[in-house]
């Protein structure tokens, strides 16, 4: 009896350590939420620790595979009107500065932005339409003569970007122009039209002269994109470009312009909605110009976000940019909240994105400046800017759970799809694993994430994001 007595009691012991083996703590997660309730706003709640892999899984277990790698990300950001740096240029000096730090940071809090997009020339959100090179009705310009970037000077938009950039100097700039100047257009007019083709070789000077002037102020434009929304010739600026003009313009124009002066600068096409994939594929179906394309851009205001997998199924050696999202004001947090996560920070970047960025980084309380007759009167503003009062809106916080943790480098790797938790994962470059889960259903959903032999158990509010760091 003895003999059986201290085995067994050995047996417990030893099943015991097992059991506390099994439950050995492994690694520290970092968690940061915002619910659509407003009660938590990107806040960093308390660290846990992982555990090994026992009995944490269940049926909602969200798998990360950091084996299977996709695409590198360019970064996360907004786009930078000359609107929103007029209003960012007109706040007092403290204010100012602790705007930009929180936006373009790193430390603390500050949500780290790490790619802005802007107009070449004017957008919809400018106080009024310019391009680089106006001239009288009836006059024309074809060596460029009066190019000049000083709109852009006086918006404040050369001034903002010098001082972000010193905040973060790596910070990647793309371009996107609204319209040609007047004078190169069919319709004299700075709405709709198309460009003449008289007048492709100009343009693609035009793009060329905005780079290298915009570089001598110290500012690289790492991308541009041909021509934004071109099949919507109603904004105030706009221009309409069919696929087939826009593949003669790369083609024939931009690439050996940009060839000829030695310019690195990508070339990016379509830059509008996902219901016209056809778009950048007719262009990147014609070798001669798919040779001087870097990628396609999409935005999402009609069509469904996968379109972005069709053109990177067909061409999976082009790169994939979503450009541009707008929240219209006065906006619902809650609804906003949900389906920018779902459908931006995870949708697009789970079809091949390399950036998302929003529209646009600020407007005042009655969403201006923009241009007369087709500017957009509800745009809001990632923040809204009343002198120097910022109030902080539905598209900062989302971003946020992005772009502070997924930086530059950063790789896509694979996850498994829940019902009601879509997700997203990247490996950063300094070793890092960040996963974005959102709640889409009406009710709380508890979960566990599992990794290499390592889990732990979680749970989301409806509508609810969580950012993960482990």
């Amino acid at each position: 009896m003895n003999l059986l007595k201290t085995t067994a009691i050995a047996a417990l012991i030893v099943t015991s350590a097992a059991v506390s083996a099994q439950k050995k703590q492994t690694g520290k997660v970092e968690s940061w939420l915002t619910k659509g309730d407003k009660t938590v706003l990107f806040q960093k709640q308390q660290d846990f620790a992982m555990v090994a892999a026992s009995g944490l899984a269940n049926r909602n277990n969200i798998t990360v595979d950091a084996s299977q790698t996709f695409q590198t990300i360019d970064g996360f950001g907004y786009c930078l009107t000359g609107g929103s740096a007029q209003l960012i240029s007109k706040m007092d000096e403290a204010s100012q500065t602790e705007l930009l730090k929180d936006l373009f940071s790193t430390e603390g809090n500050a949500i780290g932005i790490s790619y802005l997009r802007v107009s070449i020339g004017a957008s919809d959100l400018d106080d009024h339409v310019f391009s680089y090179d106006d001239m009288p009705v009836g006059e024309t310009d074809p060596n460029l003569k009066k190019f000049s970037l000083e709109n852009d000077r006086r918006t404040g938009l050369i001034p903002i970007l010098k001082k972000i950039l010193k905040i973060n100097p790596k910070i990647k700039i793309m371009g996107s122009p609204w319209s040609a100047p007047v004078w190169m257009k069919t319709n004299g007019d700075t709405r709709g039209g198309s460009l003449k083709p008289e007048w492709y070789g100009a343009y693609a000077d035009y793009f060329v002269k905005y780079i290298q002037g915009m570089k001598a102020e110290g500012i690289a434009i790492d991308a541009i994109t041909v021509q934004n929304e071109p099949l919507h010739p109603g904004n105030n600026p706009s221009m309409y470009m069919e696929a087939k003009d826009q593949a003669v313009f790369v083609r024939d124009h931009l690439g050996p312009a940009f060839q000829a002066a030695d310019i690195k600068t990508k070339i990016i096409v379509y830059d509008h909605n996902c219901d016209k994939p056809e778009y950048p594929l007719e262009i990147l179906a014609d070798a001669k110009a798919k040779q001087y394309v870097d990628g396609s851009a999409f935005h999402l205001y009609g069509g469904t976000i996968d379109a972005m997998s069709k053109v990177h199924d067909a061409h999976p050696d082009k790169n994939l940019y979503f450009t541009e999202q707008w929240t219209g004001g006065p906006g619902d947090f809650p609804n906003d909240l949900k389906w920018n996560v779902e459908h931006l920070l995870i949708g697009a970047t789970q079809n091949w994105a390399k950036t998302v960025l929003q529209w646009n980084l600020a407007a005042d309380p009655n969403y201006d400046p923009h241009t007369d007759r087709g500017g957009c009167t509800s745009c809001m503003g990632a923040v809204t800017i009343g002198g120097s009062k910022v109030v902080k809106n539905v598209a900062y916080y989302h971003m946020a759970h992005a772009s502070k943790f997924a930086r530059p480098g950063s790789k896509r790797i694979k996850t498994s799809t829940i019902d009601g938790l879509p997700n997203v994962a990247f490996k950063t470059p300094d070793g890092k694993t960040v996963l974005v889960v959102v709640n889409t259903s009406a009710q709380k959903k508890n979960f566990s994430v599992s990794y290499q032999a390592q889990s732990f158990g979680a749970k989301l509010d409806p509508g609810a994001v969580v950012t993960y760091i482990f």
